[in-house]
């Protein structure tokens, strides 16, 4: 058991200080590595690694970040240096901190290079030369001879001093031309008479280490990365597979012996769906465009009913044209005022709301509203909600005499206490509404569901078969806030709706299943779906559209980022032309393609 000059067991759970965090200036692209020091009074051992999370963060775990180099200050401070590869939000979160910045570090963690008599070899690739490049730096000058191979430039070698230091880019930028191959092989390790080699990198750079050492004879020793959530041994997500079987990367690792590491080409498929095979990059702009119920959309990105009024609001904000639709505000036959009370109510990821369907009426929203939103470039959608059967198909006939494009029918709303999501409950209601609604109107109609029903598919079906020409979900899941210091509900009809990023793992659920049971029907009935549910990222957009979503409605995520529905539309244009797709269809519901 480590402890620091205090007593104090390792891993320690403390805050550091940050001292330094900037690019590093060999990596390329720029930008894409930053150098982070952080004083702190615990002392790691090479090999060893943190789990770092800025105090003000917006990400839930830590990230385990690999020693690098370490520096005495005064008393028992150290000066840890971290070389981190910018991949994600949590490392992007932790790249933008600055000088007096405070971290939480729960370390060192994990076990060490142990160093062997006689001349080694070290081997780093990419961000994998930070571990190894700390160990180098223990061992005696001229010791050893290290090998660093990168895609493109250099960096992490400024404390290296090998006998013989080669770097090889795979673009030719430094060094030699060509990956770790075309310089280290069989011969070399041969004739270097190596006592040991160390290595840390990329899995097929060090699948490549371990062939050539055992072939050898040479003992080997990896530095392994995997997924944490704990870094102590607890949680068990980082373990990996061994010939010894599962071990935990954190506490058993992250260094192993090469022999007991398996090396096993990657996965073709996950869960029976085959991995994407790689496209050329495409060289024109994607075609973003959809069809539903014969309405085209420029592309999928909808403003979510309940959260973007009625299109203009946000015109001085951004261009709404841009959107492919907007869903109007919920409508009823008569003028609400809505529910009484705290009305929204923020959450950790999320937002609770109470509204109540507040809005003008649909005559009001025939006369005033709708004449703006016919007038903006998206496909306008009324969303018609209603208390009773009569009230919904007093609804319809009004909107069926405009020339508004669709309906969207919302039997969804968590937040009232007369109809909303009352309807959409059962197959029977459902069915009884749309066959109602339909009756009276020949446009497009999007039924909007609630997750809340305990046959939420069997739902949908009945909807469809009812005359349903399309499925938007999920509307708010329920949820209960309590005020603790009054003890009474936050929400005066004590449920309210909740939203936002929290909910979305659910609702790709939710979604894949309902375009799952609708693929069961003849194609000729199958109709479209329009997913909803925390969508704030491009990201999240293409989630959806692989599950099978045709297009994507946003809501809350506008609250937090009046911009957010641009930057989906842009990111999704992008992902598009980056992994060569030139329309939606190409990649919509490939993960509903099981052996494809």
């Amino acid at each position: 058991m480590f402890s620091d000059c205090q007593g104090k067991a390792y891993p320690v759970y403390a805050k550091g200080i940050v001292s330094g965090c900037e690019a590093v200036s060999g990596a390329k692209p720029s930008g894409s590595v930053y150098l982070l020091k952080v004083i702190t009074e615990s002392v790691p051992m090479t090999g060893q690694f943190y789990m770092i999370h800025p105090v003000r963060s917006n990400t839930i775990l830590s990230r385990p970040i690999s020693v690098y180099h370490v520096e005495k200050k005064d008393g028992c401070h150290f000066e840890i240096y971290f070389l981190i590869l910018v991949k994600g939000e949590g490392t992007k979160e932790i790249c933008s901190l600055r000088e007096g910045d405070e971290v939480n570090l729960l370390g060192p963690c994990g076990n060490t290079f142990e160093p062997v008599e006689g001349k080694v070899l070290i081997v780093g690739g990419g961000i994998g030369v930070a571990p190894v490049a700390g160990f180098a730096e223990t061992l005696e000058a001229k010791s050893y001879d290290f090998y660093a191979s990168f895609k493109s430039g250099s960096y992490g070698l400024d404390y290296v001093k090998a006998d013989n230091l080669v770097i090889t880019t795979d673009d030719g930028s430094v060094g030699v031309h060509g990956m770790l191959p075309v310089a280290l092989t069989e011969e070399v390790l041969k004739n270097g008479n190596y006592a040991a080699v160390y290595a840390c990198g990329p899995a097929p750079m060090l699948a490549y280490v371990k062939q050539i050492t055992e072939k050898c004879g040479i003992q080997c020793w990896i530095s392994m990365e995997a997924r944490m959530a704990c870094g102590v041994g607890v949680c068990l997500g980082c373990t990996i597979d061994t010939t010894e079987g599962k071990k935990r990367c954190c506490k058993e690792g992250p260094i192993f012996d090469s022999k007991i590491l398996p090396f096993e080409k990657p996965a073709d498929s996950v869960a029976g769906i085959k991995v994407q095979p790689r496209r050329e990059p495409l060289t024109s702009e994607p075609d973003l465009s959809v069809e539903i119920a014969g309405v085209k959309f420029q592309n999928p990105v909808i403003g979510c009913s309940g959260t973007f009024g009625f299109g203009t609001e946000y015109a001085s904000v951004f261009d709404v044209n841009k959107l492919g639709g907007i869903a109007s505000k919920g409508l009823t036959l008569e003028p609400r005022q809505g529910n009484n009370g705290i009305r929204v109510w923020e959450i950790p990821s999320g937002l609770m709301n109470s509204i109540g369907l507040q809005n003008p009426g649909i005559e009001h929203f025939i006369s005033n509203e709708l004449p703006e939103m016919m007038a903006l470039k998206p496909v306008a959608i009324a969303n018609l909600s209603g208390s009773t059967l009569d009230s919904y198909v007093e609804g319809a006939k009004l909107l069926d005499k405009t020339e508004v494009p669709m309906i969207e029918l919302n039997i969804s709303c968590p937040n009232v206490k007369a109809g909303g999501a009352a309807w959409g409950m059962t197959c029977n209601a459902a069915c009884d509404v749309v066959k109602a609604v339909r009756a009276v109107t020949k446009k497009p109609l999007v039924v909007k569901l609630t997750p809340q029903s305990l046959e939420l598919n069997k739902v949908a079906l009945a909807c469809i078969e009812a005359g349903a020409d399309g499925i938007s979900l999920c509307n708010s899941f329920q949820g209960i806030a309590i005020d603790i210091e009054r003890g009474v509900p936050v929400f005066e009809n004590l449920k309210a709706g909740v939203g936002g990023p929290a909910v979305r793992p659910i609702a790709v659920r939710l979604i894949y299943e309902l375009v799952e049971a609708i693929n069961t029907l003849p194609e000729e009935k199958r109709v479209p779906v329009i997913a909803i549910g925390g969508i704030s990222k491009w990201e999240d957009a293409v989630e959806f559209i692989m599950a099978g979503a045709s297009a994507i409605e946003v809501g809350t995520a506008t609250f937090a980022n009046p911009l957010a529905m641009i930057e989906i539309i842009e990111g999704l244009s992008a992902f598009m032309k980056r992994k060569g797709y030139k329309s939606l269809e190409e990649f919509k519901g490939i993960i509903q393609k099981k052996g494809n």
